[in-house]
Parts: C-alpha cells; sequence; structure tokens
C-alpha cells in the first residue's frame, strides 16, 4: 500500500533503495550529522560495532540512541559467502517516546550518504573558509560522493584527481569540472594530486594495503580526509604522516584509534597517538578548538550507527513530506513491562 498524504502514525513504513534515491538531499543530510555531533557525547549511546559470524555468514549490527532527534534504532548488515560476496543492509527505526518501531529503511545508499556527510562536515572543521586546492586520490563512488558533499561545505579554487585508470580519472574530472567554479584536472600520479593541495581526499583502497599517500607529498599546513582504513588490516595513510599531525578528528574514537589498520600502525611506529586524536564532538562542542591555518590536520572515519540513524530519520521525514514509501499492513507488538 503506497502512501498518498500523510502517514499513518501506528503502522510502521517502509522505504525501498529507490525511494532513498528520490529522498536523498546533501544539505540536509550534512545538517543532521552535524547537529548529531554536536549533541552531548555519550559512549553508551553508541557502542562499538557488534559482530556474529560463521565461516560462510557474518551480521554486523550498528546500533546508536542519538542525542538530537526523535528516533533512535540499529543498521543491520548481512552478509554471506554461499554464492559469492553478497550483502544486505537494513535500518530499523523506533520512537524514543513510545519504543514503537516506525520504519524501516533499505541501509544500501544511506551507508555512502552518511559517511561522505560527516566526511565533509569534519572537513569543514579543519579548512580556511577561502577557495582551496584540492587533491583527490581515488575516482569511485567514495571519491564522487565525498566531493560533492564538501562542495556543499568548502570552496574550490581547483581539483587535481588521480586513480590508476586513465578513463577513470579523466571521466571524473570532466563530472567536477566547473564545482565551485574550480576546473578540475586529472593528473598522472598520486604524488601530482596531492603536491601542493591544501586539502587532501584519500578515498582508493590499495591492493596490497599500502599507504596510498606518502608523507612527503604533504604540505605543512594541508587538511587530510581519511576514509580508506576502518579496519585493523587496513591501510590508506603511511605513520609518519600520522606522526607529523597537528590534530587527527575522529568520528568514533575507540574504532578509529584501535581498530584503524593506520592508527595502529602509527602507535607501533611511536607515534604518541594519544596525543594528537580529538572527537568531532569535542570539536563542534568547542572543547577541542583548531587553528585551520597551522600545521597537518587530518580526518579519519570508520563509521557509525549515529550517522545511519539521524541520517535515515532525515529521510523518513521528507518521505513524509512528500508522501514517498510503502506503509505496511502491520506492524510489532509493543508491550509494558
Amino acid at each position: 500500500m503506497s502512501t498518498d498524504g500523510d502517514l499513518p502514525p501506528s503502522l510502521p513504513l517502509f522505504l525501498t533503495d529507490s525511494d532513498v534515491a528520490k529522498l536523498s538531499d546533501w544539505p540536509q543530510a550534512i545538517e543532521a550529522v552535524r547537529a548529531a555531533y554536536s549533541a552531548t557525547d555519550d559512549e553508551a549511546r553508541t557502542p562499538g560495532r557488534i559482530f556474529a559470524q560463521s565461516e560462510r555468514e557474518w551480521l554486523r549490527i550498528m546500533p546508536s540512541v542519538p542525542g538530537s532527534g526523535r528516533l533512535f534504532g540499529a543498521k543491520s548488515i548481512a552478509g554471506s559467502f554461499a554464492d559469492g560476496l553478497r550483502v544486505s543492509y537494513l535500518i530499523s527505526l523506533f520512537d524514543k517516546d513510545t519504543a514503537d518501531l516506525v520504519a524501516l529503511v533499505d541501509g544500501n545508499r544511506v551507508t555512502g550518504l552518511r559517511t561522505a556527510a560527516t566526511s565533509a562536515v569534519g572537513a569543514s572543521t579543519l579548512v580556511p573558509q577561502r577557495p582551496l586546492q584540492v587533491g583527490v586520490i581515488g575516482s569511485g563512488f567514495e571519491a564522487r560522493s565525498h566531493l560533492t558533499a564538501l562542495s556543499h561545505l568548502v570552496e574550490f579554487a581547483g581539483i587535481r584527481v588521480f586513480s590508476p585508470t586513465p578513463s577513470n580519472r579523466e571521466s571524473f574530472a570532466r563530472e567536477f569540472d566547473g564545482v565551485s567554479g574550480a576546473a578540475a584536472l586529472a593528473v598522472a600520479s598520486a604524488q601530482e594530486a596531492a603536491e601542493g593541495a591544501d586539502l587532501l581526499l584519500c578515498a582508493a583502497r590499495s591492493r596490497d594495503e599500502s599507504p596510498t599517500l606518502l608523507s612527503e607529498w604533504v604540505g605543512p599546513h594541508a587538511a587530510v580526509v581519511s576514509i580508506g582504513s576502518t579496519t585493523p588490516a587496513q591501510r590508506e595513510l603511511p605513520a609518519d604522516l600520522i606522526g607529523r599531525a597537528a590534530v587527527v578528528v575522529v568520528d568514533t574514537y575507540d574504532e578509529v584509534v584501535n581498530g584503524s589498520g593506520d592508527m595502529i600502525a602509527a602507535r607501533a611506529d611511536s607515534v604518541d597517538v594519544d596525543s594528537i586524536v580529538v572527537t568531532l564532538n569535542d570539536v563542534l562542542g568547542g572543547k577541542s578548538p583548531i587553528d585551520p591555518e597551522q600545521g597537518i590536520r587530518i580526518y579519519k572515519s570508520t563509521g557509525s550507527g549515529l550517522q545511519d540513524i539521524v541520517v535515515a530519520e532525515m529521510l523518513l521525514n521528507r518521505a513524509r513530506a512528500e508522501g514517498i514509501g510503502t506503509v505496511l499492513p502491520v506492524g510489532i507488538v509493543t508491550t509494558r513491562k
């Protein structure tokens, strides 16, 4: 049963992947994330990821009770190796006052939307408010979504992009040429993309998990956004670059510091990680002010259920306003205890 106006409050709404595509909005996603990370930080609200796995299947749960908004819930990621690797994403949203199930959302596109929106908020705390020369390493989905999100908060003076496949980087340059009035240029090496950049976006995984960016390519007062090292085995930034950093802003402290291969390698290389890491909550809350002109500033992200829930709530609000989605014919029982 499709909606054609106000949604019945007693029945949950289902948003399909195509619904999410219609409802996605960068400015609103960015503001939802900013509000969430500006609220009082409480680790109990967004605990670490929960894993269940066998040799063939795995399930990851990312719960959160945001300090902002009216809803709470979790994203579930289910994977199976029975026929290659197949993965599905489901976000469940509950009302904070009643604990009623409010919505189920296909999380496939939400992950990319919330990751890039959060990176844009994080990057905006690290850079000066002037046109910036941007270097991009990578030309795939993450690079595209992140540069698009960044364009809503950062003015570009120029864009240089590198990825190993010439046709891919040239296509990327054509797509972003003229954004913020800046020319976009495909270049032949990661070094050429990085040198002289005010802001570096690292959004490409190396096949052998070696860093995709070298420290000597990075200027003494550049900002770096790093999103490609989200597990202990993954690498993106070299330890000596992290050692040069004046500050590393993280979306989730424990998972980035103790669960990111880059940070694990930096600590093993005797970098005093704890002295340079601050949370995005503390930066936005004014507890950890940053000089956007001085020193190397790094934003590192592993993703969080907080981001999924607040962006999913934004999508649900838009769905209700626009009459998009499918009202489920039944709900689940909410009981008093």
